[in-house]
């Protein structure tokens, strides 16, 4: 497999590559916005070696955000590392229309890169997928990129889709959250011009030897250096490091999942001593109990 490790500038004019975290919205205790630890979150991730930060993905809760703390949460992060690193925004909706809005505000809050997921909720086909990409990036200047996850979405891109998308001028790069190792290898080999990312991590060090140019680590929000070492060591070659790396991402993925759907992240960023606050209802937070076993956990990892 051909090293893929830095993106080519050609397509993806950012040259994503590395560990890309999709960084955290923060809230105070009673769940309003708080986008100055937003922003304090993606500077963690950057002094802790990300090489690009992804606000308002799924760990962002971007779904339970109103378009204008969307826009704040960019121009917040843009304002804190860009310059610093690219900052790749989201800025996906169940519909087209919507869809577009939010990457024009997204340009217009400082945004390198727009990741549009693929629309929610209602079944779309392949004809439907391309437009919406299409629309989009006709609307905007900025890179866009794909954002694969279908067990949030309900829709799966076919491959002969990704062709077609991968074919509208705009479109830089797709994050591949499926965990379809096959079809992320098939399409990889039927479009390699495009900038991939893993979007799992239980398949970061897969991920790169299938071709993918880094990876979106969720893992990453807590753990930057942790991340960051595995990527260096498979850069470096150092095969026997990469592998010991992936083996503790496991470990602390395992860890993180424990409780309610994302509630890991920030509980184990609050035991590193930087409170992101809550998850917006109707996400909840760990109770003490998970809590003090995803402490054990970590302790045992010696990450805390």
């Amino acid at each position: 497999m051909a090293d893929r490790t830095h993106a080519d500038d050609t397509v993806d004019p950012l040259s994503l590559h590395g560990v890309v975290p999709p960084t955290v919205t923060a809230f105070a205790e009673d769940e309003s916005l708080d986008a100055e630890t937003s922003a304090a979150h993606a500077r963690f991730v950057v002094d802790g070696g990300a090489h690009a930060v992804f606000p308002l993905g799924t760990n962002g809760e971007f779904a339970l955000l109103t378009p204008d703390e969307r826009e704040a949460v960019i121009a917040a992060v843009v304002d804190e590392v860009g310059g610093d690193v690219p900052v790749i925004a989201g800025v996906g909706a169940p519909s087209t229309y919507e869809t577009v809005r939010h990457a024009e505000r997204a340009a217009d809050a400082g945004a390198d890169g727009l990741v549009v997921v693929t629309p929610y909720y209602y079944p779309i086909d392949d004809a439907g997928a391309v437009q919406h990409y299409r629309r989009v990036a006709e609307a905007v200047e900025e890179p866009i990129y794909v954002y694969h996850i279908p067990s949030k979405t309900g829709n799966t891109l076919s491959r002969s889709a990704v062709a077609d998308i991968a074919a509208v001028p705009g479109v830089a790069g797709l994050k591949d959250s499926s965990k379809d190792v096959p079809w992320l290898g098939q399409v990889i080999a039927d479009t390699p011009d495009l900038t991939y990312l893993a979007g799992s991590d239980s398949l970061l060090l897969p991920g790169l030897d299938l071709g993918c140019a880094g990876a979106v680590s969720a893992v990453a929000n807590a753990f930057p250096e942790l991340v960051c070492d595995l990527y260096a060591a498979y850069v470096d070659g150092d095969r026997e490091t990469a592998r010991d790396l992936q083996y503790t991402v496991y470990r602390v993925r395992d860890a993180i999942k424990r409780g309610p759907y994302m509630a890991g992240v920030k509980a184990a960023l609050d035991l590193r001593g930087f409170d992101a606050g809550p998850l917006r209802s109707p996400l909840r937070s760990m109770n003490e109990t998970d809590r003090a076993a995803l402490e054990r956990d970590l302790r045992e990892l010696d990450l805390l």
